[in-house]
């Protein structure tokens, strides 16, 4: 967790081959395949210090239902659990 808050926000990923973001909520995704960054919405913009924001999408593929292997936010690597 992070011990300073956080204004302004983006997460970075890569989607698997063949799939494709259809809709999302709580951030703005661009491109919808690939290298997928997720920004920030007006009400969430501001993270405080040892918090979390929850974020979603759905998407539809090509048989591979792989996650993401690795994450961004802010430049900066995320462990994933």
């Amino acid at each position: 967790m992070c011990t300073a808050a956080i204004n302004g926000w983006s997460l970075v990923f890569t989607l698997p081959t063949g799939q494709t973001i259809t809709s999302g909520w709580s951030a703005t995704y661009s491109p919808t395949s690939g290298q997928v960054t997720a920004r920030n919405v007006a009400y969430n913009a501001s993270i405080p210090p040892n918090a979390s924001i929850g974020i979603g999408f759905q998407a539809t593929h090509g048989g591979n239902t792989a996650k993401p292997s690795s994450f961004t936010l802010n430049g900066m690597a995320c462990a994933t659990a």
